[in-house]
């Protein structure tokens, strides 16, 4: 999945550097979690694992990739669907429904009437986010998606493990670069082809995993765990403007939008970590609050607090440690004055109390 910030690729290296720096432990919770990758790297090596964001988007993934630890039934669901014995035979139910959903009927909804070319005729830059076509699967889908939870025909469980279906397929079909602020004014291959629903693998632990839909600093005082993962913006723009799509799509709330790029409102959902003076006070009270043994803040070269003011911050609490090592710029940032800079370096501040 296309995110900033994404640590999929660079976080068997942070782990590694954290074990060697003694970063170790029985619960791990993961406070800017949003697409989860981090709080599932550690899930699968046994921890226990917390995660929180602001975003219902990120929420939804949480739901079902990290407090879940069963995979889906649809014991209620499955019964009342016109299914051919062989689907059910060489299928596990979660792609037996998803097959199901992949077949349904178009469906002229929200994302249609709004991010398609079709839907938006009428403005002068008509929005080309999805192709039609791929719109009304959308929207049939997410449809469907809620009509079966109104009927009690999907646990809650069931209900986020779809929806992170969506979320997750929906990346490989929308015409963008790398984030949702604009639209490619060129179909990407990739845009063109028939939208097609994919199922999600369960991680299992077997421990008592919790998620929140919150803004972190205020359930910092609540946050008791043996290692406390900090992974927050690093620049002035806000994470819900680069993603607004995918949080339309997981709440499919009709918001009223506006703009060339359709942009729903997000004051509610603004992070203070985005603003220098904010971040390394928002950094000073998450430090000085929680109750943890290993404090890592993941951050970026480039970032807008300033590499001694985190020092001193940290430092009041413990021993901190920098480790930093390069990697490759996330493609949506290769621009402007930073356009032959092909990579940065990612730095861990490890805080040990």
């Amino acid at each position: 999945m296309r995110y900033i910030g994404n640590k999929e690729n660079i976080i068997d290296k942070i782990h590694n550097i954290l074990t060697v720096n003694g970063v170790s432990g029985e619960s791990f919770f993961d406070f800017f979690s949003g697409t989860t990758n981090v709080a599932k790297f550690y899930k699968k090596l046994g921890y226990t694992v917390s995660s929180s964001d602001i975003m219902y988007m990120s929420f939804c993934l949480q739901k079902a990739y990290i407090e879940n630890n069963d995979e889906p039934q649809f014991a209620s669901l499955i019964s009342t669907l016109q299914l051919s014995s062989q689907s059910l035979l060489f299928s596990t139910p979660l792609e037996v429904v998803v097959d199901y959903l992949n077949s349904i009927d178009d469906v002229e909804g929200f994302i249609y009437q709004n991010y398609t070319p079709d839907g938006t005729a009428n403005l002068e830059i008509p929005r080309m986010y999805f192709s039609s076509e791929n719109g009304k699967r959308i929207d049939a889908i997410r449809q469907q998606i809620e009509s079966w939870k109104i009927k009690a025909l999907i646990t809650d469980s069931e209900y986020y493990i779809l929806l992170t279906c969506l979320i997750e397929s929906v990346s490989f079909y929308a015409n963008i670069s790398g984030v949702y602020a604009a639209f490619q004014k060129k179909w990407d291959p990739r845009a063109t082809k028939k939208f097609m629903l994919r199922p999600i693998k369960t991680i299992n632990n077997n421990k008592l995993n919790q998620v929140y839909n919150a803004d972190s600093m205020c359930i910092a005082d609540k946050i008791t765990t043996d290692i406390l993962y900090l992974d927050p913006p690093y620049n002035e723009r806000q994470y819900l403007p680069n993603y607004h799509i995918l949080e339309t799509i997981a709440k499919y709330d009709n918001p009223e939008i506006k703009g060339v790029t359709g942009m729903r409102k997000y004051g509610n959902e603004k992070s203070l970590f985005c603003n220098a003076k904010t971040a390394i006070e928002s950094l000073n009270y998450i430090a000085r609050t929680a109750n943890y043994k290993h404090l890592v803040l993941s951050y970026n070269s480039e970032g807008i607090m300033k590499q001694e003011d985190i020092l001193a911050i940290l430092s009041q609490y413990g021993n901190v440690r920098l480790e930093q090592f390069q990697y490759a710029r996330f493609k949506s940032n290769s621009n402007g004055l930073s356009k032959t800079k092909k990579h940065i370096f990612e730095q861990l501040y490890i805080l040990s109390k």
